[in-house]
């Protein structure tokens, strides 16, 4: 951590979130004067320019999100606190872009490991899909409850319960800067995939709408530059999900029946390396329509292959 001269320095989060340098794989950021950032080399469409990982506090410290699996990422958090002890490691959920690199950096710094529950394995689910997103091997030391506050050294994190990305998924709030970190709950650069049958649009926009009752003035996510102005942006979050539904329904409405036919539809302009992930929105928010009794299916469940109409 820098001293009080070098906190002077650091960027405010508006410049940090127009500043792309400021997200390159391996250098450590101080961007505020309890945290620190390191971006994985795991860059992708899905992950823009990879995993954040978060180190909060000074001397005894707290890794948040320690990302994939690798030997660079991993050399590089273990460069950033030399002479300082990673005291515990946090993981906001277990996609295997957050939790994996987690068991290395035990390994080396003797850590605890917590925060969110372990992923529960989903078993023959009528949606078909599996869990390979999910990084079944999670076991963590402790878990947090919505609300629990930990006390730790010179700050505290309170644990917020946000499903829908994941059912597993914690926002971790940092009262001393009124900060969170947000994980793929909410994220500046990209709105979040909401997947069945871990994902759930309903459980989405009901943590949007926490979200939105908190008064927190910055989001740290977990892919990208921060979220200023939070609670605008949660609002627009929601909005965006709105309009989403409506579309689906008018596409519906005008004789489209399938997920992927809606999909053609209304994302006509999709990079289509991104064309199973809009169908797996698609099928969340037929989920949804389907649970309120907007829907029917014609095999009684929110399926990748069956046809819908409206009710």
């Amino acid at each position: 951590m820098s001293d009080s001269a070098g906190q002077d320095k650091r960027p405010t989060a508006k410049e940090l979130a127009h500043d792309r340098t400021a997200l390159a794989p391996g250098d450590c950021h101080g961007v505020s004067p309890l945290v620190r950032r390191i971006v994985a080399p795991n860059s992708s469409p899905f992950t823009f320019t990879g995993t954040c990982t978060y180190i909060v506090g000074a001397g005894d410290v707290t890794v948040i999100d320690p990302g994939p699996e690798n030997a660079d990422h991993l050399a590089a958090i273990l460069a950033a606190v030399k002479g300082e002890r990673i005291a515990r490691i946090l993981v906001t959920h277990t996609h295997r872009d957050h939790s994996p690199g987690a068991y290395a950096l035990k390994a080396a710094t003797g850590a605890r490991l917590g925060g969110c529950a372990a992923h529960a394995q989903i078993i023959d689910d009528p949606s078909g899909r599996e869990d390979t997103s999910h990084d079944l091997t999670y076991r963590p030391e402790f878990e947090m409850r919505d609300g629990e506050v930990l006390e730790c050294e010179g700050y505290t994190l309170t644990a917020v319960h946000t499903p829908g990305h994941a059912s597993n998924h914690l926002c971790f709030a940092l009262a001393e800067e009124n900060a969170l970190f947000s994980g793929d709950h909410v994220m500046a650069w990209s709105t979040t995939v909401v997947a069945p049958p871990d994902g759930n649009m309903r459980d989405y926009m009901r943590s949007l709408e926490q979200l939105g009752a908190r008064s927190d003035a910055l989001y740290w996510p977990g892919h990208g530059a921060p979220v200023v102005a939070p609670q605008r942006y949660v609002r627009a979050l929601a909005s965006h999900r709105r309009q989403r539904e409506r579309a689906i329904v008018e596409r519906m409405e005008a004789g489209d029946s399938s997920v992927w036919a809606i999909v053609d539809s209304a994302y006509a302009s999709l990079n289509p390396k991104l064309r199973n992930a809009a169908a797996l929105s698609v099928l969340a928010h037929l989920e949804d329509l389907l649970e309120r009794g907007l829907i029917v299916s014609d095999d009684g469940a929110a399926t990748l292959t069956a046809h819908y109409k409206i009710a």
